[in-house]
């Protein structure tokens, strides 16, 4: 058996993809990206990547090994002071292209929670004229996002601020991007989630929705009149958080992810 069958094999007990798991850390060890590896295979495995497989085969993310994360049309960079960004949310970013198809797209674009940047900078990737500002509680996830912001070129149409959700900001916005905290604290999640991944971007009270809360006071003054404010929720949230976020004005509709679950609330004003 070869050792990329192999390490493959040993990770079907804790990995969904367990080749491309093989994959990506074999890649990574090497110095090169996925598509150079499966072009021209490695004749020998290099030693590092012995550690790296111990790694996921405790549980690891994957991403968190590899520092790094597809998202849109976008890479970044991730670690475990930042989410790591979910394919589900790009349920987000295709309910903004819909909502703006037609039209010249967002001028000015707003993530609250931005973590890595991910939801800001695959907008500012979608909209080359638009600028945006991502908003933290986080220092360390704010020095990412930053990083991935410079990384992309896109550091002179960001600007990246600690803050407390929308806590000071009078600016209106024709876009707003959530991805909040919306898991009850007594949630089970997914093996290697809740152990390697960042609470305070997980978790939101008793009922995983103290968050959404805080937003529903804030979002109708920082949307402009025929914009779009996208919140992700939690598949059984969808009745709560609309009582809780289509508030001052505010209409929401429902958008499911590729699996039909729903993923997030579209938040309108009138024109």
């Amino acid at each position: 058996m070869s050792p990329i069958a192999d390490a493959a094999r040993r990770l079907e007990a804790i990995s969904d993809s367990p080749l491309l798991d093989t994959e990506l850390l074999l890649a990574h060890a090497l110095g090169i990206n996925r598509e150079q590896l499966l072009l021209r295979p490695p004749a020998e495995v290099p030693a590092e990547f012995e550690a790296l497989l111990a790694r996921r085969l405790a549980g690891e993310p994957i991403a968190y090994i590899i520092g790094a994360r597809a998202f849109w049309t976008i890479e970044l960079e991730v670690a475990p002071d930042v989410l790591i960004p979910r394919p589900d949310s790009e349920t987000l970013m295709d309910a903004a292209v819909a909502h703006f198809q037609g039209a010249a797209g967002p001028k000015r674009v707003l993530d609250l929670g931005t973590g890595s940047g991910a939801l800001l900078l695959a907008a500012l990737d979608q909209w080359r004229q638009a600028s945006g500002l991502g908003i933290d509680s986080s220092d360390a996830a704010l020095a990412i996002a930053r990083r991935n912001g410079a990384r992309l070129g896109m550091a002179d149409r960001t600007e990246f601020r600690l803050g407390d959700w929308a806590d000071g900001i009078t600016e209106r916005f024709d876009l707003i991007l959530c991805n909040p905290p919306y898991v009850a604290t007594s949630a089970p999640l997914g093996p290697g989630v809740a152990e390697h991944e960042p609470h305070e971007a997980l978790f939101a009270g008793e009922d995983g929705l103290d968050a959404l809360r805080k937003l529903g006071q804030q979002l109708p003054r920082l949307l402009e009149p025929g914009g779009l404010a996208a919140v992700e929720i939690g598949y059984d949230q969808a009745s709560s958080a609309a009582v809780l976020l289509a508030t001052g004005g505010l209409t929401a509709s429902l958008a499911r992810d590729l699996a039909g679950r729903p993923r997030a609330l579209l938040l309108t004003t009138a024109s």
